[in-house]
């Protein structure tokens, strides 16, 4: 134990990081134990007579300075996501606000980041993006910051139960959304119809009035897309709007032989697969378009929305109940398979 009594007449410093406070904590051990005895000294300083004596060998052998710890090794994490990876997710999440981590993995795996949706959603947390309010508000600062134009905070859109058809064209929900008023181009409206089949989504923008001749034209428009993908046309779903109860859109409907359907007044959710589409888009695609600039002509805004729905009808996959991660064309291919062993058999 006397090796140790010269201990109380070295110069004493003070401690300022972790390593050099547990150093003098472990120096203050030894010391008390040349001053008093073993028993006493660890028994005031909570520690076990086994690192009292490990301690004490260390010392011996190396000096005092042995007692500092030793810095460990860093984890080797062979899944731990590169800092560029984060900063691809960061990226793609703020300019595609609207989007949840499930539908942020394809768009990421075209980024060349191959990341699971809770992984993506556990870097969002940790950026304090996790929800589409903290993502939206992070796209509208930056556009702010960059442009100084600022806008409101976003809305939950309408949501309601599933109808249901059994074969494509049978039933297909018709509807109008309110875009907005434009400044320099007027009120905007979107005509939207989508095949409760196969959620195929087919949409126009117009400008002024929605009334029902523009909703017979638009309705010609959806015979032809659907004509397209091989499917006719033969049961539509309406509320009761002035667009689809006028006498235009009502013989229009007639003269094609197509059944009109229409929901009781003042029951939104029985035209719930259209109600719930329309929000998709505003979510999806009008939200974030309307952040990144200011619209000076429909005919760019309704290229950009075309393309979207391009991209919804033959890519982005949809994880409702009644898609279970599919795509309308996918359903569409699905539903014709099974027709045509229907036929065989």
């Amino acid at each position: 134990m006397g090796a140790f009594g010269c201990f109380g007449d070295q110069k004493e410093t003070l401690p300022v990081t972790p390593d050099q406070i547990i150093h003098a904590r472990r120096a203050h051990v030894l010391e008390q134990a040349a001053l008093t005895d073993v028993t006493t000294a660890c028994r005031a300083a909570g520690v076990s007579r086994t690192s009292y004596y490990r301690w004490v060998a260390k010392a011996e052998k190396y000096g005092l300075s042995a007692l500092m710890p030793k810095d460990r090794r860093a984890p080797v994490m062979p899944n731990a996501m590169s800092a560029e990876e984060v900063s691809t997710i960061l990226a793609t999440a703020v300019a595609k606000a609207t989007l949840g981590a499930r539908q942020l993995v394809d768009h990421l795996a075209t980024a060349g980041v191959h990341r699971s949706a809770s992984g993506i959603q556990k870097v969002l947390c940790r950026h304090n993006l996790g929800t589409r309010r903290q993502r939206v508000a992070a796209l509208a600062s930056l556009t702010a910051a960059g442009t100084g134009q600022l806008t409101d905070a976003a809305l939950e859109g309408p949501f309601g139960f599933c109808l249901a058809a059994t074969d494509p064209g049978q039933l297909v929900c018709l509807d109008t959304f309110y875009v907005g008023k434009l400044k320099g181009v007027g009120a905007v409206y979107q005509l939207t119809a989508i095949d409760v089949a196969t959620r195929w989504l087919v949409v126009r923008l117009i400008v002024g009035d929605k009334g029902a001749p523009v909703a017979a034209r638009f309705l010609d428009q959806v015979q032809a897309a659907l004509g397209q993908i091989d499917v006719e046309l033969t049961g539509v779903l309406t509320d009761n709007g002035p667009e689809f109860t006028g006498r235009a859109f009502r013989d229009h409907v007639a003269d094609i032989a197509v059944a009109h359907h229409r929901i009781p007044p003042r029951s939104p959710n029985h035209n719930s697969v259209c109600e719930r589409v329309q929000g998709t888009v505003l979510q999806e695609f009008y939200r974030p378009y309307f952040h990144r600039g200011r619209v000076d002509r429909i005919a760019d805004l309704d290229d950009a929305l075309q393309t979207w729905t391009t991209d919804y009808n033959t890519r982005r996959r949809n994880h409702g109940d009644y898609m279970r991660g599919r795509n309308p064309r996918q359903v569409l291919e699905a539903i014709t398979a099974r027709n045509a062993l229907c036929q065989a058999a």
